[in-house]
C-alpha cells in the first residue's frame, strides 16, 4: 500500500503514514483545499438530514471497524487517564467550607422548566449514568445522548444558552459558542447545513441542578464536547474537545491563536539540551514514531472520545529542567486550557496544578519555530491538555494543516466528569 491511499471517502493513509521529508505548512490558507461542491464526497449527502447522513457513514468498513473499538472502549468500568495504569490519590479537594454555586443551578432548573415530559425524559439522567461517557466529537454521534440543540424550541434554546453563560466564564462562553458557529460556517462552505451547523449538537442534564450538591450537564458533536459538573462549591469542565476546521477564517476570531503563541514561544526558547527532551519527534509525520502512535481518526491525541482509561507516560521534558520564564509559559497554556472556568473556579484548578508544577512535563513533535504544523502536550497529575493539527477532513489537504485544529482537556487520575470530587462529596456527607 502507498502512503496515501483511501481508507474510506473521508481519511486516507497519508495521514498515518511515516515521511523522511519535513510537512511543510501549506503557503495558501484553508480556502486552496475547498472541495468542489460536485464532489461526491459532497454530492451523495447533500440534503440527507442528520440520521440519514449518520447511517451513511455507520456503513463505511473503517467507520464500523472503529465503531465496534470505541464501543469496547465505552463499556469497560470508569477509571481515568493515569501515567502507569493506577490511579493517584489526594489530588483533587473539595472546598473545606460549602460554597453555594445557584447561578448554573438556577440557569438549569430554568431550562428543565421549559421542556415537555417527553423531553425531560430525553435530556435528564441520573447523576452516575455512564451516558456521561459517550460522547463524540464526529460530526455524527456515535451513540445519541439527549436531545439535539436544533430540535429544541426557540425558549429552550435561549435558557440553554443562558445556562452556558451562568456555567462558564466570559471568555468559555465566547470560545464554546465561536466553535460552534465555524461548525456552522463550515456546513455553509461545503453546502451541507442540514449535517453541520451551529446548532448539530447533543445536550444532556446529569442529576438534579442544585447550588451545592453535584449535578451536570453536557455537550457534545462536532468539534465542541464540553462536560461541566458542579459539586460542593466546585466545579469541573473535563473532559473538554474543542476544534476548528477551518479553525481560522476571515470572519471569525482565532480559536488558539493564544495558545499555538504561547505554546511556540516556549517551544523556540529552549536550548539545545532542552530540546533534545521536550522535542520527541521531528515532525508530526516523523518516520521514527512506533507503530500505533498515529490513528486515522485522532492522528497524534491521546485523549479524546473513549479514550476515559487510556495508559498515557509521561514524554518530553519535565518542568523541573525549564527556567522560570519557561515555567511561566507553560502555566499560561495550562491556564488557556481551562479558560472555560469562571475566575474563581480556575483560580481553584489552576492551584492543583501549582501544586503539581514540578511534576509536570512538556512534549513537541514538530518543527519549533512555527513553519510547520505541530503538536504539544501539557501532562501532570491533575491536567493533560494538547493541540494537535490535522489532515483534511471536509477540506482536502491530505496532510495535517495549522487550519485545522483538535485541542483537548482531561483531569487524569480519576477526575474526568467531576468523578474524584463527587467521590469525596459523597464520603463526606454520609
Amino acid at each position: 500500500m502507498t502512503d496515501d491511499q483511501d481508507i474510506d471517502g473521508f481519511f486516507t493513509t497519508a495521514r498515518v503514514s511515516g515521511r523522511a521529508e519535513a510537512v511543510e505548512q501549506p503557503v495558501d490558507g484553508y480556502r486552496a483545499y475547498l472541495l468542489d461542491r460536485d464532489d461526491p464526497r459532497l454530492a451523495e449527502v447533500r440534503g440527507m438530514t442528520y440520521e440519514e447522513f449518520a447511517r451513511d457513514r455507520y456503513q463505511a468498513p473503517f467507520l464500523r471497524e472503529l465503531l465496534e473499538y470505541w464501543n469496547g472502549l465505552y463499556r469497560e468500568p470508569f477509571v481515568g487517564v493515569t501515567t502507569e495504569g493506577h490511579l493517584r490519590d489526594d489530588l483533587y479537594a473539595l472546598p473545606p467550607a460549602r460554597s453555594d454555586q445557584t447561578a448554573a443551578a438556577v440557569a438549569a432548573q430554568r431550562l428543565l422548566a421549559t421542556l415537555t415530559p417527553g423531553e425531560r425524559d430525553a435530556i435528564c439522567h441520573d447523576l452516575d449514568h455512564p451516558h456521561w461517557r459517550a460522547w463524540s466529537n464526529p460530526e455524527f454521534a456515535v451513540y445519541r445522548v439527549g436531545m439535539r440543540l436544533e430540535v429544541l424550541s426557540e425558549e429552550t434554546y435561549a435558557a440553554f444558552d443562558a445556562l452556558l453563560r451562568a456555567s462558564l466564564s466570559p471568555t468559555g462562553y465566547d470560545r464554546v459558542t465561536a466553535a460552534m458557529a465555524l461548525n456552522g460556517y463550515l456546513g455553509e462552505l461545503v453546502d451541507l447545513p442540514t449535517i453541520m451547523n451551529a446548532r448539530s449538537y447533543f445536550f444532556a442534564v446529569y442529576g438534579t441542578p442544585h447550588p451545592i450538591e453535584p449535578w451536570g450537564w453536557q455537550l457534545f458533536g462536532h468539534h465542541v464536547v464540553v462536560n461541566f459538573v458542579s459539586v460542593g462549591g466546585r466545579h469541573v469542565v473535563a473532559p473538554v474537545f474543542i476544534g476548528g476546521e477551518p479553525a481560522v477564517t476571515e470572519e471569525h476570531p482565532p480559536l488558539f491563536a493564544t495558545r499555538e503563541r504561547v505554546a511556540l514561544e516556549l517551544a523556540s526558547s529552549l536550548d539545545e539540551r532542552q530540546r533534545a527532551s521536550a522535542v520527541v519527534y521531528g515532525s508530526v509525520l516523523d518516520p521514527a514514531m512506533p507503530e500505533g502512535r498515529l490513528h486515522p481518526a485522532d492522528e497524534r491525541h491521546v485523549a479524546g472520545a473513549f479514550r476515559d482509561n487510556r495508559v498515557v507516560p509521561y514524554e518530553g521534558i519535565c518542568a523541573s529542567d525549564l527556567d522560570d520564564h519557561q515555567r511561566g509559559l507553560l502555566r499560561e497554556i495550562v491556564a488557556d486550557s481551562h479558560a472555560l472556568l469562571a475566575q474563581p473556579q480556575l483560580e481553584l484548578t489552576m492551584a492543583e496544578y501549582d501544586a503539581h508544577a514540578q511534576e509536570t512535563w512538556f512534549s513537541w513533535y514538530g518543527a519549533t519555530d512555527g513553519s510547520q504544523p505541530f503538536y504539544f502536550r501539557v501532562h501532570s497529575p491533575v491536567v493533560l491538555t494538547e493541540l494537535d493539527h490535522h489532515a483534511g477532513v471536509w477540506l482536502s489537504n491530505r496532510l495535517p494543516a495549522r487550519f485545522h485544529v483538535h485541542t483537548t482537556l482531561r483531569h487524569p487520575n480519576g477526575n474526568d466528569y467531576g468523578r474524584a470530587l463527587i467521590a469525596q462529596w459523597h464520603a463526606r456527607e454520609r
